[in-house]
């Protein structure tokens, strides 16, 4: 039966069936065909969609101008000082009067409910561009990225290492089980994701011959692994209290070499990105400052040996985004 998106909203990848999913990661591949042959694809043109922002962005939203652009739609893009979302204005009512000028709605920021509300109100397709729950948008281009290195996506193994709560963490649980992958959380057990979201995802792996494992051990959780994929330790929006804590849990699980050679020989390193990899950025020399003469933080969630490495698929995985993005928009537009 063919796929039909049409109407639909992409709010996390539990609502989606495998050969939908699978569906959105060879429409990004077929979109990426067409940029890099120079082939116009503006299928979707004379249509509005607005892009809803409470978190700041480099990658979602740059992905999503340039994705709604060459698609042939009008952006528009409203920061936290450029709504009344929240403040003056429901999310409720928001969406109502959103849904009457646009034809699809991103929204990133903090709460899930709150993107789940726009896409009750709205009447529109609500694509979700990352809350602190969920990141769906960055799985389609990592599936997309891991096919392309090694062109099947079942069986794979696939090992996040940190913190196996955060929202990348809970959409690759999600996604690997959907599609017949091997998923391993490494990572202390205190920050193992919630038992809902476990049990949720143990259950679409027993439809689809997917295993999923937490451990605390990296050697046992990384051996012969296809995959090996980190986060920065501290996301955005939380305090900066919580450095020296978040240090002391996820050191042991810091991405170096070691851990590459223990994977496969043709392992893949990939990071949804920004990473503190160095000392360039303002955050990384403050926290090195901090706590530098107690740990190695001239890269903190991987060194750079490893990032700038050969094992590193990192910017094709972040193009691979606006690719990936554009699917998601025609699939659920066209």
């Amino acid at each position: 039966m063919p796929i039909n998106l049409l109407g639909r909203s992409f709010l996390t990848l539990s609502d989606y069936t495998p050969e939908e999913i699978q569906y959105l990661i060879n429409l990004g591949a077929e979109f990426k065909r067409l940029k890099m042959t120079h082939t116009p694809h503006n299928y979707l043109e004379g249509k509005q969609i607005v892009l809803l922002f409470e978190k700041t962005s480099t990658r979602t939203r740059c992905s999503f101008e340039v994705a709604g652009r060459e698609l042939g739609m009008g952006v528009t893009y409203l920061d936290p000082g450029s709504s009344q979302m929240g403040k003056k204005e429901s999310i409720a009512d928001t969406a109502k009067v959103l849904g009457r000028f646009y034809d699809g709605i991103e929204y990133r920021g903090f709460d899930q409910r709150n993107v789940e509300i726009l896409a009750e109100e709205s009447g529109v397709p609500v694509w979700n561009g990352l809350t602190d729950d969920f990141h769906p948008t960055q799985m389609i281009a990592d599936m997309l990225t891991v096919q392309e290195n090694f062109g099947h996506l079942k069986g794979i193994k696939f090992v996040f290492m940190g913190d196996c709560r955060n929202n990348v963490s809970n959409s690759l649980l999600i996604t690997c089980a959907k599609l017949g992958m091997h998923f391993v959380g490494c990572g202390p057990k205190e920050l193992w994701p919630k038992e809902e979201l476990q049990e949720k995802a143990k259950a679409f792996a027993e439809e689809t011959g997917a295993t999923i494992t937490f451990t605390e051990d990296v050697e046992e959780g990384t051996k012969d692994a296809d995959v090996i994929y980190t986060d920065i330790w501290v996301s955005m929006g939380e305090p900066d209290e919580v450095w020296e804590q978040r240090i002391q849990q996820l050191y042991p699980y810091k991405v170096t070499q070691k851990v590459i050679d223990n994977a496969s020989d043709d392992v893949i390193f990939m990071h949804c990105l920004p990473s503190f990899h160095d000392l360039e950025t303002t955050i990384g020399k403050e926290v090195n400052e901090k706590f530098g003469d107690k740990y190695d933080l001239n890269g903190m969630e991987v060194n750079d040996e490893v990032f700038l490495g050969k094992h590193s698929r990192v910017f094709d995985e972040a193009e691979n985004r606006m690719h990936t993005i554009k699917a998601v928009m025609y699939a659920t537009l066209k």
